[in-house]
C-alpha cells in the first residue's frame, strides 16, 4: 500500500513536469511566432523631433507629401551618388544623433537620404531666403533650412557627412539646400561637380548696387560701430576708385563667379532668378524655378500676397493658422542714407560687369 502511494506520488510529479515543459514550450513558440510575423516591431520607436525654428516657420504651409504605398527600398539602401546604392551605416545613426545635439533638425524615418539634385548657390541679399521658404511649400521638394556651407567651409568632412544632413525624400522628390557664398567661393564649382556634374544651379541676383547697400546693412545691424558705407566702398574719396577687396562691392561681380562656374557646369544647368521680379512676381518667377526643376506648378498667385509694411511678397495663411507668414524680421530692414555720387560711382564700376553677365545668361535684368 506503502509502495503503490509511492508510484501514485511519482507518476503525478512525473505528469507535472510534463506539463510543465509543454507550457513552456507553448510560450516560446508563441513568442518567436508574433516575432516572426512583426508583431515584435510594433512596440514604441524613439523619434527624433525638434521643436520649431526660425527655418521651419513655414512648413505647415506644405501640403501633405504624397504618402503612397510603403516602397519596396527601406531605409537599409541610401543613395551615394546617381545610380549607385551603398548600404546604410552606422554612421547614419551617429549623424543624425549628433545632428539632433547641435539643433539640425532630423527628418522621419520614411524615405532616402541623398544628394541634392539641385543647389541654391547665390547670391548674399539676393533673395535665396524667400526662394528657398516658397519652394519648401511644394509637396515634392525636401530642404535643408540651414545653410551647411559644405562645399566653402565643411569640405574637409566629407560627401557623406553631407549626405546625412539632408532630408529623406521619397521617390519623385527633389532634395536641396541653399547655401549663397557658394556662388563667389572658388573652390565651390569643382566640389559640386565631384558630388555630381549633373546638379541643377540657381542663382538669385539683384541689382548689384541696392544688393551691396543691403549686405552693408545686416552688418551694420550686428556690428553699429561700422565705418561708413562710402568709407567701405570707396579706396579714395577723391579720385572715386572703387574698392573690390570689400566683400560688399565684390559679390556684385556676377559674370566674374559665372566663369568660375561655367569651367565646370553648361550654362543648361542653371536658373537666374530675378530678386526685383521676386518681390514684384513671386508667383511667375515661382513658376520659372518649377518648370526648371521638373516639376508641377504648384504654387502660384494663391499662395501670395504682398506685405506693404515689409515691402515684399509673404505668404497667405494656412487653413488652421491664426495668421499669415512673413520671413523673419532681418527682412526688409529700412536702408541707411548713402550719397546719391556714391552710389552713382558704384552704378558706372558695374555697368560693364553687368552687361557682359546678361550676355552670359541670355538675360536682361535691366539694372542699368
Amino acid at each position: 500500500m506503502g509502495c503503490s502511494g509511492c508510484r501514485v506520488r511519482f507518476n503525478f510529479g512525473k505528469a507535472l513536469s510534463k506539463a510543465s515543459v509543454f507550457f513552456t514550450m507553448v510560450l516560446i513558440f508563441t513568442f518567436f511566432f508574433y516575432c516572426l510575423t512583426g508583431f515584435c516591431d510594433s512596440a514604441p520607436r524613439t523619434l527624433y523631433s525638434q521643436g520649431a525654428s526660425d527655418y521651419d516657420m513655414l512648413d505647415d504651409l506644405r501640403p501633405p507629401a504624397r504618402l503612397q504605398s510603403q516602397r519596396n527600398r527601406t531605409d537599409s539602401e541610401q543613395v551615394d551618388a546617381p545610380g549607385q546604392l551603398l548600404p546604410q551605416r552606422v554612421s547614419d545613426t551617429r549623424t543624425e544623433t549628433s545632428a539632433q545635439a547641435n539643433g539640425i533638425p532630423v527628418s522621419n524615418t520614411f524615405g532616402t537620404k541623398r544628394f541634392p539634385q539641385a543647389l541654391i548657390i547665390g547670391v548674399k541679399k539676393g533673395g535665396t531666403r524667400a526662394l528657398l521658404e516658397f519652394l519648401r511649400i511644394h509637396p515634392d521638394v525636401r530642404a535643408f533650412g540651414a545653410e551647411p556651407h559644405f562645399f566653402d567651409r565643411f569640405y574637409d568632412k566629407g560627401l557623406e557627412w553631407y549626405r546625412n544632413l539632408m532630408p529623406r525624400t521619397l521617390d519623385g522628390q527633389i532634395t536641396m539646400e541653399k547655401t549663397p557664398s557658394y556662388f563667389v567661393t572658388k573652390e565651390a564649382p569643382g566640389r559640386v561637380c565631384t558630388m555630381n556634374c549633373q546638379t541643377k544651379l540657381i542663382v538669385v541676383v539683384r541689382d548689384p548696387v541696392t544688393r551691396a547697400v543691403s549686405d552693408y546693412t545686416q552688418t551694420l545691424s550686428k556690428n553699429p560701430g561700422l565705418p561708413s558705407f562710402q568709407s567701405l566702398a570707396l579706396k579714395n574719396s577723391t579720385t572715386g576708385l572703387i574698392d573690390t577687396t570689400w566683400s560688399a562691392v565684390r559679390i556684385g561681380l556676377y559674370a566674374k563667379h559665372l566663369e568660375n562656374w561655367l569651367q565646370h557646369f553648361p550654362l543648361s544647368h542653371f536658373l537666374f532668378v530675378s530678386g526685383e521680379r521676386l518681390v514684384s512676381d513671386p508667383a511667375g518667377e515661382m513658376g520659372r524655378v518649377q518648370d526648371f526643376l521638373g516639376l508641377k506648378r504648384v504654387v502660384s498667385d494663391k499662395h501670395f500676397y504682398f506685405n506693404q509694411t515689409k515691402g515684399f511678397p509673404c505668404l497667405k495663411k494656412p487653413e488652421g493658422s491664426s495668421r499669415p507668414r512673413c520671413l523673419g524680421k532681418s527682412k526688409g530692414r529700412p536702408h541707411p542714407h548713402i550719397p546719391s555720387e556714391v552710389l552713382q560711382r558704384l552704378r558706372d564700376f558695374y555697368r560693364p560687369f553687368n552687361h557682359r553677365f546678361y550676355q552670359m545668361s541670355g538675360q536682361d535684368f535691366g539694372w542699368d
